[in-house]
């Protein structure tokens, strides 16, 4: 009999046939459709903004509602699935995210469209979870199982180059909504096919539901969130400290309770090992670059160089392809390098990335953004595959949803985090350099000090040489925010790179 919480799939277990992959297609639906759905839906606000005339915090929660609650319910939708069943969640989640997406799509006021976007992040938060976790108890051959997560990835990699392109044609075409009606063409197929294909797969020995532990998983991770994205629109008020304190206290009072449970919500033990905890970290820190980059070049690439958003998105494809194909070409190599080894040489690809952008930004047209894409890209896409695989087979299989529950956090976490600090330093370093030019009206320079596009908006507004001195002060001001924010970027792969080869020393290659 296989004792629960012991490793038994690896290199020399079953080999999975030609319908286990067919499930891996199935299960990238829903990954393409979420990672889609986090950069569309910047390029439909404008329009969402004339048409339900939002206030400035509704237009805020609009944005916000989605991730709070998604990371706010990641580990208790995971630990759920490895209960109740993790195709189960899968089809619940896709059932009532494309059921909200058209209610999200024909949303006649903000406040509706808020809560609609919330619920997405209910709903969302029993999506991602699940898919990471069949793949586990799907390949149990460590080899095919590494291959299967650099194809998932993949799928990430694949719908954040999409975001751009896709909201970019669809409101050319049609109203803003059309964002949101995207997840049911996506997700129909998913529905049918995942029960013919996807095997269903639970803990066989699950312990009882902890109401409690739920209720302080969420609110440890609503607040911590909520926190970041403050600083990051106001800076470090006693709003956003207060926030960070409630949520640092309800997440020590979650961590107590799980060390004296006996059936813990969250295996606490498995962050004690390397492999594991140390993979989370990594995913933590390339997903902070890797947001922070795609933060602040498109508004390079759109405000200063004058592409259009599709023209923009196309010049990010490259970089995504070499995402793509980094994620899976590591995988053979993975099989004789150890991790500690080969995880630190991919992250070098994204410091030199990252020194690109810092020295050949100003001047230089796309083509070095364009490249310095690329290169970071093949860093964070070996870097990705090797710790989701990691995290995975650190975990017992019975636990494998609450392990990628923790995997999915980190991602959310990063997100948050790649968006509030590099976005929020090269904001400030934007605002302290900006020479406003004299005979500007206090409101235009207001305006200009605020953002790029308030500066840019400004310029356009007034006539020359007003508005051309103030574009050329901004478009430089920016810039020399980009120098100091690429070589922070640079900083924190260097971190990664340094986590992965101090913890990762133990863990085998195979």
């Amino acid at each position: 009999m296989t004792q629960i919480g012991v490793e038994t799939s690896g290199i020399n277990a079953p080999r999975a046939g030609a319908r286990a992959w067919l499930a891996l297609v199935v299960l990238m639906l829903p990954v393409l459709l979420v990672s889609v759905d986090n950069t569309v839906l910047s390029f439909a606000l404008p329009e969402i903004a004339i048409a339900l005339a939002p206030s400035g915090a509704e237009q805020l929660w609009i944005i916000d509602a989605y991730p709070l609650v998604l990371a706010g319910l990641l580990v208790t939708m995971g630990t759920l699935g490895d209960r109740f069943g993790r195709r189960r969640m899968l089809l619940i989640g896709s059932t009532g995210f494309a059921a909200v997406s058209v209610l999200a799509a024909f949303a006649p006021t903000a406040a509706l469209l808020i809560a609609a976007r919330a619920l997405l992040g209910f709903f969302g938060a029993m999506l991602m979870p699940s898919t990471l976790s069949l793949l586990r108890s799907i390949f149990q051959n460590r080899d095919q199982r590494r291959m299967a997560i650099a194809v998932w990835a993949s799928a990430f990699s694949a719908g954040s180059a999409l975001g751009p392109i896709v909201g970019g044609f669809l409101l050319e075409h049609f109203a803003w909504g059309s964002v949101f009606l995207i997840a049911v063409p996506v997700l129909i197929p998913l529905l049918i096919a995942a029960p013919l294909l996807v095997p269903e797969s639970r803990d066989p020995a699950p312990g009882k539901i902890d109401p409690i532990s739920i209720a302080l998983s969420m609110a440890t991770m609503i607040p911590v969130v909520y926190a970041i994205k403050a600083v990051a629109v106001d800076g470090v008020t006693v709003y956003a400290v207060l926030w960070a304190l409630l949520g640092i206290t309800m997440g020590w009072l979650f961590v107590r309770r799980q060390l004296r449970a006996k059936t813990p919500m969250l295996d606490m033990a498995l962050f004690r090992r390397g492999s594991f905890s140390g993979a989370i970290l990594v995913n933590l820190l390339s997903v902070v670059a890797l947001v922070g980059f795609l933060y602040f070049v498109p508004q390079h690439l759109q405000l200063i160089l004058g592409l259009s958003p599709m023209m923009a998105g196309l010049a990010l494809v490259p970089g995504m392809i070499a995402v793509i194909v980094a994620g899976l070409s590591v995988v053979p190599i993975s099989r004789r390098v150890r991790p500690h080894i080969l995880v630190p040489a991919a992250l070098a690809f994204s410091v030199v990335g990252y020194l690109l952008v810092a020295f050949t930004t100003a001047g230089h047209g796309a083509v070095p953004l364009i490249l310095a894409f690329v290169v970071l890209g093949i860093g964070i896409g070996a870097a990705e595959t090797i710790s989701n695989e990691l995290i995975l087979s650190s975990a017992p299989a019975a636990k494998a949803g609450a392990a990628s529950a923790v995997s999915e956090t980190a991602y959310e976490l990063g997100a948050v985090l790649g968006t509030a600090v590099l976005g929020g330093i090269i904001t400030a370093f934007y605002r302290s350099a900006l020479v406003i030019p004299e005979g500007l009206p206090a409101d235009v320079s207001a305006a200009a000090r605020e953002t790029l596009a308030g500066a840019y908006t400004a310029a356009q507004d007034l006539s020359d040489p007003l508005g051309s001195a103030l574009w050329e002060a901004a478009a430089s001001a920016f810039d020399s925010g980009v120098l100091v924010t690429s070589l922070i970027g640079a900083i924190l792969v260097v971190a990664a790179g340094t986590i992965a080869a101090v913890t990762l020393r133990t863990t085998r290659s195979h």
